[in-house]
């Protein structure tokens, strides 16, 4: 009977001295405000350089320059590849698609 209370008074004792809430571990909860700001919640948590430049290869592969755009309607034709090849594609794209207007 006399280990029984022992027992008893050290597993009080335990509960007592792992379950005491400090006012360091209240501080930890943010029980006045759980949620937190915008600016607070990025002072720690930084985007990935390494995605952001990803994200800028992406938007640069939608919006292609007109220059490219151009070369690569010359290259689906085998006529204005040809004199692509010899005069620029600039000169190609203008020869075989500009359309001229007569007077």
């Amino acid at each position: 009977m006399r280990t029984i209370i022992i027992l008893a008074l050290l597993a009080v004792l335990v509960m007592a001295a792992f379950c005491y809430e400090s006012q360091e571990s209240m501080e930890s909860h943010e029980f006045t405000s759980p949620f937190v700001t915008r600016q607070s919640a990025h002072d720690f948590m930084r985007p990935d350089p390494r995605q952001k430049a990803i994200m800028r290869e992406r938007i640069r592969e939608r919006h292609k320059s007109p220059q490219e755009r151009h070369r690569e309607i010359c290259e689906d034709y085998y006529p204005c590849e040809r004199y692509a090849y010899h005069h620029g594609y600039a000169a190609a794209y203008k020869r075989f698609f500009v359309k001229r207007t007569t007077k």
